[in-house]
Order: structure tokens, then sequence, then C-alpha cells
């Protein structure tokens, strides 16, 4: 089976190597000369037109922003829908608005192609290694048969039923996701506050209830000061953007999200759009009048102290 693959951005790339590491035949489209040269060196076969990329590959990978994004690669001009044969599948593992999942899987569905809209969750390092989760919606036997090409990228996929109901997963993790970084955050920089060493207490409290992948992943990224992005908070903001245009559709309030959804946009107002989301932390440094700094803890281990001198 021939791949394609369409998106070699932070998440696409390493996934896209663990496809060649699997031994299927790969096919990439990228519009960055080096990415081209660098999938090249690697087995990939590069071709400029994503019509000629669909007419060689029976499933084709989509890793994309956003929806506009998603849309125009598939169905615009010159787009994927217009070189796909017939019985070949279109898998997009962008993480997008569900109803447009719905619409893209519609358009395709006339055209005899199959499609899943499978996001992923996991970030950079669970894309290298291999183990993102997958979260795909679509046709149980169009998912059969996109299964092990999933696992070869994957350490869980689950079909969570028809197209759309991956993206509604998705943005279901998000809501999860981002909340936990923001409670990490608050309880951290309280203790940074009170003067207690916060590598003790994160290892304290990680064998507790309070454990969690999300604090095992962020907070040592909070404690080294290393925002370098897996995920960025631009697209956590994209993710909650769309998490409360659906909850509008549906009615559903989601207070806790929307507020969020404020920190991350006050985060890209003052320039931290570029970092990981769990530079969530430096929000709540910002109203707790925390300076920015590797030191923060030392040099605010006194103030519990001279609190109570006061």
């Amino acid at each position: 089976m021939k791949i394609g693959f369409v998106g070699l951005g932070i998440m696409g790339k390493p996934m896209s190597k663990n496809l060649l590491k699997a031994g299927y035949e790969l096919v990439i489209s990228s519009s960055k000369p080096e990415t081209n040269r660098e999938m090249r060196e690697h087995g990939a076969e590069v071709v400029d037109a994503y019509i000629d990329l669909a007419a060689k590959a029976e499933v084709i990978i989509t890793m994309l922003p956003n929806s506009p994004e998603v849309k125009e690669v598939i169905l615009g001009g010159g787009g994927l829908i217009h070189g796909s044969k017939p019985g070949s599948v279109i898998v997009d593992m962008s993480s997008i608005a569900p109803i447009v999942s719905q619409e893209i899987g519609e358009a395709l569905k006339k055209k005899d192609i199959g499609f899943l809209d499978a996001p992923v969750s996991g970030g950079e390092p669970k894309a290298i290694d291999g183990t993102v989760s997958v979260m795909a919606g679509g046709d149980e036997e169009i998912f059969e048969k996109c299964l092990p090409v999933m696992e070869a990228m994957a350490r869980s996929v689950v079909r969570t039923g028809e197209v759309g109901s991956g993206n509604s997963t998705k943005l279901a993790n998000q809501i999860i996701v981002a909340l936990n970084i923001a409670a990490v955050s608050e309880a951290l920089v309280l203790t940074e506050k009170m003067g207690v060493d916060n590598e003790l207490v994160y290892n304290a409290i990680r064998g507790g209830l309070a454990g969690s992948n999300v604090l095992d992943a962020k907070a040592p990224m909070m404690l080294e000061r290393n925002f370098d992005p897996g995920f960025k908070i631009d697209l956590h903001l994209k993710d909650l953007n769309n998490v409360m245009e659906t909850s509008g559709d549906m009615d559903v309030p989601l207070p806790l999200t929307a507020s969020v959804r404020e920190t991350l946009k006050a985060l890209k107002v003052d320039g931290n759009g570029e970092d990981d989301h769990a530079a969530i932390v430096k929000y709540y440094e910002k109203l707790a009048n925390l300076n920015d700094s590797s030191q923060g803890v030392r040099d605010n281990q006194d103030s519990m102290v001279l609190h109570r001198e006061q």
C-alpha cells in the first residue's frame, strides 16, 4: 500500500517517518524544499502537486493547521479530490471543527472516496516515538482498512463513531488538557509564592490522585523553563476556538473552557503564541507578580517566612 502524506510540520514529519520505518511506500508534497530534501533522503517519493500525490496513493493522510487549510487541500482547486481514485481513502489527522469534517466527508463520498476524521493527541514527543493516540470517525469498513496504517504511528487507535465524531472527541480531549495545564500552573504558582521547592511539590503529588500524564509532561517543562513547542499555544487556542464555536451551536455552556481560552488569548497578545502550552504558567506568574526565570522558586523561597514575620 502506497501512502500519501500532506502536512509535514511538527507532528506530520515524524509521523510520516514512522510510516517509512514500518515499511510503507510514501509519497509526499511539501512547499518547503528542505522538507522535501529531508524526506527524500529518508526514502519518500516527492511530487509537486496534490493531484499527482493523490493519483499515486491508496491512502492519503493530511495533517494541517485548521479547517480552512484542510478544505483547501482536499476540496480546493488542484486539491486531493481531483486526483484521488475511486475506492481510495483520505484520512484527515488534523484537529478541525467536526462540522467541517462532515462537509468534507459528504463531498468525497459523492466521488466514491472514503474519509476518516482522525485527529491525534500526544504532541511532538509522542509523534516522534510513534505513541500518539488517534480518535477516528468514519465508516467501520474504511476504519478497518486504514487501521494498520494508523497503528504504525500510534499506540492507541479508537473508532468513536461516524465522520465528525473523531474531531468531537478531540475537542473533549483539548478541553481536558487545557484545564489540566491551567490547574497545574495555578497550583505551582501558589506553592512557589509560599516559598516551597516546586520540584519537591511535583514529586510529592505525582503519585497521588493529582497525578496525570499532563502533570508528568508539563510540570517538568515549567520547572526547567523549557517552552520549546511540542504543541503551541497558538494551536491550542485554535482548538478552543473550535470548542467554543461548537458549544455555541449546541447550546452547551463551557465556563471553565471559556476562561482558559481567554488565558491563551492573553498569552498570544504577550508574544507567547509560539511557546509550548506549558507556558500557560506564565499567565499565572504574571498575575502573581513572579519573575520569569529558572530561579523563580529560589528567588521566592523566603516569601512565606517573611510574610509570617510581618
